[in-house]
């Protein structure tokens, strides 16, 4: 049954997406730079800001804001241009990758971020390979213009052959680093020029008048301005028009280029980004059906969790990707997982630790719900039916530590702080079963996790802990030929168990891992395991 008309209108101007990038690649600024272009702040802040500035909006963790990057995912709604647009600022770090794939799972298109000057990296290779996967169209944005970096020619060439992917350059640069003065507009046919030294965002803009256009040579030197006409001679006659079928089956990517420090070329790539972003997809249901999203039924699932957002109150936020229908708070839902019903009473929507109580929200929204500890990442909730949607996979940590705290009296603090930074699935806690949580095993994919860990832990739960390292490296799921998880294994295997309860092998190295293997041929050792549904 479809869903009244006020709904479905609310449901169609929704669009959901993610930004990602390589580190430093200037993702956090450009968020920030959004929300301004989305009224939600009026004055932008500084990554790392300098003593009297204002810190960036999204990164609102305290570590965060001391290192300069971002270490979680921020979700942040505004309206713009009659749509709800609903941004995901995801972290760049490699260490804090399961985070960002998390978030991809609930968006329907990301934005890549690459440096002019750096071009496509490593991180940002992995994170379009996760998008590709996932069939996510992709906008990118070229940043750092005001900086000197590869011509533009190159560098399409470059993500084209690195990503294998063809790209579509919406705007062109005019000039670059020192020299940047602006862009064209190839869509609307427009010459924006801008100074870097000016005060505020004053844009001018002039229709273009072709290649020989003598606001070029006003604006331009003498080199730059014979570049960039031989550039857009090219492109104009070798370009086909855009194709937006092909866009959004994740075929080409389309390209803006600006800076975001300098807030140039954002408003451009907003605007087109609402003109051409896809709406609320359908989700695939683990059965292989999917679910419209002007469904009646609400449906949804859990992406992220987050502890302590409100240290005062010590809470614990579940943030659901609405799926199908309409969100109303107070109402009551069937959990998936654990057979029962809930009543979603507290919900908020956010602008990153910013939360503003929500009453009603739609399918592409993402509402947090308070949680008293009945939500795991990988939750499905409903009102009618057994809604459950694909698996969300959890990785097998790489580095491995216990914990101490000097005050004896604060163990049982300790351990229960584990727990709740666990929940939110940036590190993974192992135990072994002869002497449960009196002495857990902590797991991390990234060396920075456990720096984080350390932090939040004195910071959240004044417990200033020693961290022991461990020399395993290598963590692995038994399952028999029908996925079930196996609690004995020849070869003197010791067996601990992950907060699910799953068997799960700790091992120093591969070599390790290749004679458990050969000892037990029937079992399957998994790299991971999807989340308890």
């Amino acid at each position: 049954m479809i869903i009244d008309t006020t709904s479905q209108k609310e449901i169609l101007r929704r669009r959901t997406f993610a930004i990602i990038s390589h580190p430093d690649a200037g993702k956090t600024t450009l968020t920030e730079k959004l929300l301004y272009h989305g009224g939600v702040i009026h004055e932008t802040g500084e990554v790392k800001g300098k003593s009297g500035t204002k810190a960036v909006t999204s990164d609102w963790m305290e570590l965060e804001r001391q290192k300069g990057i971002s270490i979680t995912s921020s979700v942040m709604t505004f309206d713009y241009n009659s749509l709800r647009i609903n941004l995901l600022d995801t972290p760049g770090h490699k260490d804090f990758s399961e985070d960002t794939y998390r978030v991809l799972m609930a968006v329907d298109s990301a934005a890549m971020l690459i440096d002019v000057a750096k071009g496509v990296e490593e991180r940002t290779k992995k994170l379009y390979e996760v998008c590709r996967y996932r069939q996510i169209p992709i906008f990118t944005f070229v940043n750092k213009l005001d900086r000197e970096g590869k011509d533009p020619l190159t560098l399409i060439d470059e993500i084209e052959k690195t990503l294998g992917m063809q790209c579509y350059p919406v705007t062109w640069p005019l000039g670059i680093g020192q020299r940047f003065k602006g862009i064209y507009n190839r869509v609307t046919k427009e010459l924006m020029f801008y100074d870097q030294r000016r005060e505020g965002d004053e844009t001018l803009t002039y229709p273009f008048q072709g290649i020989d256009d003598p606001r070029i040579d006003e604006f331009l030197d003498k080199e730059s301005a014979q570049q960039v006409r031989d550039e857009l001679e090219l492109i104009e006659t070798a370009l086909p028009p855009f194709d937006v079928q092909a866009f959004l089956n994740g075929e080409i990517s389309p390209v803006t280029f600006g800076s975001a420090k300098q807030n140039f070329g954002v408003d451009t790539f907003l605007n087109f980004f609402c003109k051409y972003a896809p709406g609320v997809q359908p989700r695939k249901r683990r059965e292989g059906s999917e679910m419209n999203p002007l469904e009646d039924n609400f449906t949804g699932f859990v992406f992220k969790i987050q502890a302590n957002m409100d240290r005062r109150h010590r809470d614990r936020v579940a943030f659901v990707r609405i799926c199908s229908g309409k969100f109303e708070r107070g109402m009551k839902v069937q959990h998936m997982r654990l057979k029962k019903e809930l009543r979603l009473a507290y919900s908020n929507q956010f602008v990153a630790a910013d939360r503003e109580t929500v009453d009603v929200a739609y399918a592409g929204d993402i509402v947090g719900v308070n949680d008293t500890g009945n939500f795991a990442i990988g939750d499905c909730i409903a009102v009618n039916g057994n809604i459950v949607y694909e698996d969300i996979p959890k990785f097998a940590p790489e580095l491995f530590t216990k914990l101490s705290v000097k005050d004896a009296l604060k163990r049982t603090k300790m351990q229960d702080a584990l727990r709740h930074l666990s929940e939110e699935g940036a590190i993974q806690l192992f135990i072994d079963p002869l002497v449960g949580m009196q002495d857990p095993i902590v797991g991390a994919v990234g060396e920075l996790q456990f720096e984080v860990l350390a932090h939040r832990l004195q910071d959240e739960y004044n417990l200033e802990v020693k961290l022991n390292r461990l020399s395993f490296s290598v963590a692995r799921w038994p399952k028999d030929k029908n996925g079930q998880g196996v609690s004995e294994l020849k070869g003197g295997l010791q067996i601990y168990r992950d907060m699910n309860e799953q068997p799960v092998i700790l091992l120093n190295q591969e070599w390790d891992l290749k004679w458990a293997e050969r000892e037990n041929p029937d079992i399957e050792f998994a790299h991971s395991i999807s989340r308890t549904r």
